[in-house]
């Protein structure tokens, strides 16, 4: 009963929907390990590049089944995937598959436990016995020892963990009623320990799949979300209406960006929610065609809900908006997903009033009493987190003319500029290009388009439908698209400048873009020498155009004015997400 309702982005609402009923397959493949060191949707858009053909796709419920050819058993699973791309969907649909006896009916016994419920455990000690009698009270009737139950433990979301799994501990624990911290029980769990024949599937977004020794993992597997058939297929089970689906599709396919992130499940329940109701009614305004515009559209959308529910009353959008702002600003920079009390308190949110703000607005931020005890309360997604920290950073200036940067703490956001008063917004936007510039996992990417795009005129209409204050300033747009410009001329990594151009894209200036269409066009790209911010263009154009990367001829740039060493060099991130190369 627990697994078999599926709540997309939602806590608790009235019409639960049945798993099975909306279930998409996604699509899952045998991965590398291996460090990964950009922001997820640089990832999304990498993945988004590739066709299938060489993958080995694997279904979730085969994920512990050796694939023809490989003898040796599997034990532990680590599977990998970013924010929002149907990680804890395919647990629970495996769980589910196997309660109902459709699959992996040689398991008798399977302990879903989220690290965001063992958070809670942190700094207490106990036995592995203790743990599982703690969350599953009737295991306590269960001789798991015995070696008679085949045994399966679920730890879902690794990068949720807070605390310190420690591989080089020589705490050794070889028996379930020893005593010892939490995470010296699932260290001692993990390499085998404890219980040495049970199973084990951990799920974690990518940065955080180091935290688990290598060796102890027998296979990697990958979500990549929904490929283009599968987008498609959630539309049409998500909108009943075939002939909206078709408009929504149309409309999603139109926009390149918007397409490629379809590929994140959560994304296309957002852009369902917002599409449905642009398309299905004589709204007016402009349908959404950037990520800042469809986000803002889903924040409104949002709050109509809350007023149509009358709760409340007390409760002003503004002051809302503003303190979930302040918390996902402050939480993006140290890299939480998952919040707890006292992480609130410092944002000026008490408890009673978290559960107000979650009361309404579950599809953006939602507080869980966990599956067994203690309150945690996150964002839906990350992206959500991300538009409300860029919303934040906006307002902040706009209203009471103050630089969210220099109020962290965080060294991140402290080496320069310190305490700068910034006497434009342009001025602001360039500290915040360097910001994201400075990143090394690209952490600040996604937070930057959406604060470049809210400058954007259409979005400041639509935020004076959420808000009744939304500040004003002096602002000259091309200051800003000139800065960027110029960092792109300058800043030697191709993967940095990508972004780059998203952001001219939701500032609405294509003219590097067009430009470097008009060339690839005419033929020309081989004969007059580009400059880097060209070569740039180049590549931005290269990775978002529909075309598939299987084999990628870099022949066709290769002329007198351009050398092959100095072609391969600067076609790089191309070059990377291609199959194969001439």
């Amino acid at each position: 009963m627990k697994f078999e309702c599926l709540n997309e982005g939602t806590a608790t609402q009235g019409n639960p929907t049945l798993l099975n009923e909306i279930y998409t397959e996604l699509h899952i493949t045998e991965s590398e390990s291996g460090e990964i060191n950009e922001h997820e949707v640089r990832q999304i858009e990498t993945q988004s590049r590739r066709t299938a053909t060489e993958d080995t796709a694997i279904k979730c419920n085969d994920i512990f089944r050796p694939l023809p050819g490989q003898d040796k058993p599997i034990r532990i699973v680590l599977t990998k995937g970013v924010a929002g791309i149907g990680k804890t969907v395919s647990v629970q649909k495996f769980i589910l598959d196997w309660a109902e006896g459709k699959e992996n009916q040689d398991v008798q016994l399977i302990f879903p436990l989220p690290f965001r419920e063992i958070n809670l455990m942190k700094g207490k000690k106990l036995s592995l016995s203790d743990l599982l009698n703690f969350f599953f009270p009737r295991v306590k009737e269960i001789e798991i020892t015995s070696g008679q139950y085949k045994v399966l433990f679920i730890f879902d979301d690794l990068d949720e963990c807070r605390l310190s799994l420690d591989f080089k501990s020589k705490i050794k624990l070889y028996n379930i009623s020893e005593s010892a911290s939490v995470d010296v029980l699932l260290m001692n769990l993990i390499v085998g320990n404890l219980l040495p024949s049970a199973f084990i599937w951990i799920t974690s977004r990518p940065a955080a799949a180091d935290l688990i020794l290598s060796e102890c993992v027998h296979r990697v597997t990958e979500v990549r979300g929904f490929n283009e058939p599968q987008k498609e297929e959630y539309f049409r089970k998500r909108i009943s209406d075939q002939s909206l689906a078709n408009r929504i599709i149309s409309h999603l396919k139109s926009s390149r960006s918007l397409y490629i992130m379809c590929h994140i499940p959560v994304f296309c329940w957002i852009s369902a929610a917002v599409l449905e109701k642009m398309l299905s009614q004589a709204e007016s305004g402009e349908i959404p065609k950037t990520l800042t515009q469809m986000y803002t559209h889903f924040l409104i959308l949002q709050t109509n809900i809350k007023h149509e529910k009358d709760y409340e009353k007390k409760v002003k959008d503004e002051d809302m908006i503003l303190k979930l702002g302040k918390l996902a600003f402050q939480q993006l920079v140290k890299g939480n997903l998952i919040f707890y009390e006292e992480d609130l308190r410092e944002c000026g949110i008490d408890v009673t009033e978290a559960s107000v703000y979650s009361g309404f607005c579950t599809q953006i931020f939602r507080e869980e009493l966990g599956l067994y005890q203690g309150k945690v309360f996150c964002f839906v997604h990350l992206s959500l987190q991300e538009h409300l920290a860029a919303l934040y950073a906006h307002l902040s200036f706009t209203i009471n003319n103050i630089s969210v940067f220099d109020q962290t703490k965080q060294t991140l956001l402290s080496k320069i500029f310190n305490q700068k008063k910034y006497s434009s917004l342009c001025d602001l936007h360039q500290r915040a290009v360097n910001e994201a510039l400075q990143s090394k996992n690209g952490h600040l990417d996604l937070f930057l388009r959406f604060f470049l795009g809210l400058s954007v005129e259409s979005n400041q209409t639509l935020l004076q439908k959420l808000l009744t204050r939304t500040g004003s300033c002096s602002y000259n747009k091309m200051e800003t698209v000139e800065c960027i410009k110029q960092k792109i001329r300058k800043n030697h990594s191709a993967e940095k400048s990508i972004n780059l151009f998203h952001c001219l894209n939701e500032l609405g200036d294509d003219s590097l873009m067009q430009e470097m269409q008009v060339y690839l066009k005419s033929g020309e790209i081989k004969k007059g020498k580009l400059s880097s911010s060209q070569w740039s263009a180049l590549v931005y154009v290269l990775l978002t155009s529909e075309q598939k990367m299987d084999v990628f001829d870099l022949k066709q740039f290769i002329g007198k004015q351009h050398r092959p060493n100095e072609v391969l060099h600067n076609l790089l991130p191309v070059v990377k997400e291609s199959r194969s190369v001439w």
